[in-house]
């Protein structure tokens, strides 16, 4: 064993490349995404909305989250839940404006599922969406990337 560590620790030295971890966010190509750190999946009118990868690895493991009312309201860049985790509890807030049509009711017994899917199994609500002129303010994956970056930057 230590033999094949040495072996890749000289392979990565002369690769120039680093043996230790690092931990980047995916972040999905065809989503938009609020500076609040949601992500909006937009399929014709409706939009399924949950937190992204970054968002969810700097709240930890989550252990509960507040889901609104079907039939309710949401409102872009306005609150509609909360995710608490061990070491924060956080506001979600919503990237469109629209009725509630849906809540993913599985995070009710399993609010983990936000940490190990957070794009797909772990996704919040769905809208339907009353202006869709509003995606026009989110950013695309690109954007988002590099907004993550800086941001993580001035911590």
């Amino acid at each position: 064993m230590a033999s094949r560590l040495m072996w890749a620790s000289k392979a990565a030295s002369f690769l120039r490349i680093s043996l230790f971890p690092r931990a980047f966010s995916t972040v999905i190509k065809d989503l938009k995404y609020a500076d609040t750190h949601e992500w909006a999946k937009v399929d014709g009118s409706s939009v399924t909305i949950g937190i992204t990868d970054h968002a969810q690895d700097h709240l930890g493991d989550v252990v509960y989250v507040e889901l609104p009312e079907v039939g309710t309201n949401a409102k872009q860049g306005k609150n509609f839940g909360s995710v608490e985790s061990v070491k924060a509890t956080s506001d979600v807030n919503s990237p469109v404006s629209g009725e509630i049509i849906e809540v993913n009711s599985e995070l009710n017994g399993s609010p983990g599922l936000i940490n190990g899917s957070p794009f797909e199994k772990g996704w919040i609500i769905k809208v339907k969406m009353s202006d869709a002129g509003e995606l026009n303010s989110l950013m695309d994956s690109e954007q988002y990337s590099k907004f993550c970056e800086e941001e993580d930057a001035k911590h």
